[in-house]
């Protein structure tokens, strides 16, 4: 088993569709009157892009009320709407007057470190190596507003400190897990750099830069580009690593990674009302390693197609999108015997037909994977494939019973080959057999899914337990249910038990959620699998336990504790956040790592050993001119 984890901004995502990344300069008060509830918000114009000699904007409102499982829209009520569909937001009118100011914004930020790692104690090999180090370091963040919708960026110097922990997963296949941005930086406008989402090529995974094998690489210097050019919306990053030397406890040997500059340029055009075609690049270099060997510079291009519209059948949504994007060589035309590459084992291109509404929801997707595409700055789990996947869902509703809300039924069904030899290595049968969604805001689900995969080599799924090549068919039952978020005492879980290639598995995951008070959340989570094969039995199995803290609009504490038993690690993080005035924050963050281990004098008993920890104080003001 392996358990993996990894080391807002103005804008949305273009296209006609938006996303909840945004964060930037606002303040908002809450209040219960005697005529109800009453919420103010005050946006500063200069945080936002817009045209200033636009009289009319689209706006939409949404308030959940959690008691009663409702929400309310000022516009895009109906079940085919929504307000993630900015076509169908109201209307602001008679505005005039408005201003940005200069548009320029400075961020600087200063952050104080200690560090500890018993283990960094002065040997022969490395005579000034420290248990204890106190780095310190400054930052600058500058925004400038190149026309009232289109910003530019420079970071200098670019700190994460107060960016929390991913959360650990089990992943039991060959693959690897792709983990969520976290980072400020590359999460402000990030909209427009998503490409063909529904598609799966990922020319683009900010990921890439910045984390190398779960190391932090140091970011020397960011820009960026983002915003509205006329019908154009538009992105750029120009971004500087640094060298980074570590020792690799695994290999027990040093390891440096060279530094290295990325491009990222993508343009998008709209058109009809809610429809885009678009085009991405992005470039990778790296500087000569200590051995004086320097890899060609890495280029991925590619190019997508969104047509969206709400008149299909009158009132009904439906979507055609396509896609195609292509790597150069990954070792240069010198690499011996895979000189003439041809486009089709470099590229992947796909395209989808999707229906999505609310009673009848569907798609039908082809995609091609060649053997060697492998975008640099991107992210892809596997290679030299097609792929056909086809999905119909069906939630009625039940006027007829008070307690039942819908109905759901859902079948998907997909087929993968190879392409070189046309094998079946995967073919996928997902029934939902029934979901039951109440007017409580409680689900249950019941699912049956079959799944046939050609294995072609040998791999260890746990220490010391292989799956052998050949061909595998299971099936799997899973059961799983959901409280609403409006309870003080939450849960959401499941519990399966299927076959695992030429043995058994029987997984159960948890997540409790307790909010005693407002501005208090506590919650756990748990996953457990076991599993047994010829050639052994293990489980694999993690732990989370997390808490938030309110006391007020301003002050923040969030920790979180993890621990899974295949690296038997206990991860702590703790965060203070103060934020002073909206755009000045005060952060205080201290984290701790412990590994499980057995003591040399008695093997029957353990303990935890640290193995890091270390604490970090941050500020950071904004000027704005």
């Amino acid at each position: 088993g392996v358990i993996t984890g990894g080391g807002g901004g103005r804008g949305g995502g273009g296209g006609g569709r938006t996303n909840k990344a945004w964060d930037g300069i606002w303040e908002a008060r809450t209040t219960m009157r005697p005529d109800g509830w009453s919420a103010e918000i005050q946006i500063p114009f200069r945080t936002l892009n817009f045209n200033p000699d636009q009289s009319e904007w689209g706006i939409n409102f949404q308030r959940t009320i959690r008691r009663r499982n409702e929400e309310i829209l000022w516009r895009g009520h109906l079940r085919n709407q929504g307000l993630f569909s900015p076509v169908f937001a109201g209307r602001l009118t008679g505005l005039g007057g408005l201003s940005q100011g200069l548009g320029l914004e400075a961020v600087p930020s200063s952050v104080a470190n200690w560090r500890n790692t018993p283990g960094n104690v002065p040997t022969t090999a490395d005579p000034e190596a420290k248990a204890h180090t106190f780095p310190t370091d400054v930052s600058l963040d500058l925004n400038y507003s190149l026309t009232s919708s289109l910003r530019a960026s420079l970071s200098l110097n670019t700190d994460f400190a107060e960016v929390e922990s991913d959360q650990r997963r089990v992943n039991l296949t060959r693959f690897a897990i792709r983990f969520p941005e976290q980072r400020n930086f590359f999460l402000e406008g990030s909209g427009v750099f998503s490409f063909a989402p529904n598609g799966g090529p990922s020319p683009f995974y900010s990921r890439a830069i910045g984390i190398n094998d779960g190391q932090q690489v140091p970011i020397n210097y960011g820009t960026r580009l983002t915003g509205q050019a006329g019908a154009f919306e538009l992105g750029f990053y120009q971004i500087g690593t640094g060298r980074l030397d570590y020792f690799d406890t695994d290999d027990a040997l040093e390891v440096t990674l060279p530094r290295e500059d990325f491009t990222v340029g993508r343009v998008k055009r709209q058109f009809f009302e809610q429809s885009t075609i678009g085009a991405i690049y992005t470039r990778r270099s790296t500087a000569a390693d200590p051995m004086g060997f320097a890899p060609v510079a890495q280029h991925t291009a590619g190019i997508d197609l969104d047509m969206r519209t709400r008149h299909f059948l009158g009132d009904k949504n439906a979507t055609i999108s396509g896609f195609v994007a292509a790597n150069s060589n990954p070792l240069g035309s010198d690499d011996p015997g895979r000189e003439d590459l041809s486009f089709g084992d470099l590229s992947s291109w796909g395209a989808r037909i999707s229906y999505p509404n609310d009673v009848w929801d569907g798609h039908l997707s082809y995609r091609v994977f060649g053997d060697d595409f492998d975008p640099a700055v991107g992210f892809v789990t596997r290679n030299n494939f097609r792929r056909v996947n086809s999905r119909v869902q069906w939630s009625p509703r039940v006027p007829g019973v008070s307690w039942l809300r819908a109905l759901n039924f859902q079948a998907q069904l997909s087929r993968q080959t190879t392409i070189d030899t046309g094998i079946l290595e995967d073919r996928s049968w997902q029934f939902k057999v029934l979901g039951l969604n109440f007017e409580s805001g409680d689900g249950l689900d019941f699912n049956a899914n079959h799944a046939f995969e050609y294995l072609d080599d040998a791999f260890e799924v746990s220490d010391g337990v292989t799956v052998m090549p050949g061909e595998y068919g299971n099936w799997e039952y899973r059961v799983g249910g959901r409280t609403s978020g409006r309870r003080r005492v939450s849960v959401n879980g499941s519990y399966s038990k299927s076959g695992f290639w030429d043995g058994d598995r029987r997984q159960s995951e948890a997540r409790v959620t307790f909010r005693p008070n407002p501005g208090v959340s506590l919650s756990t989570n748990f996953e457990y699998n076991s599993v047994d094969l010829p050639t052994g039995s293990f489980t694999a199995s993690l732990y989370e336990v997390s808490g938030d803290w309110n006391p007020n609009p301003w002050v923040s504490i969030t920790n979180q504790v993890q621990y899974d038993d295949q690296s038997e690690l206990v991860g702590l993080f703790a965060r203070l956040r103060w934020i002073v005035k909206p755009g000045n924050d005060i952060y205080l963050v201290y984290s701790h790592n412990w590994q499980y281990v057995s003591l040399l004098a008695n093997p029957n008993e353990r303990q935890l050993v640290t193995l890091s920890r270390g604490a970090s104080f941050k500020v950071n003001y904004t000027y704005r001119f």
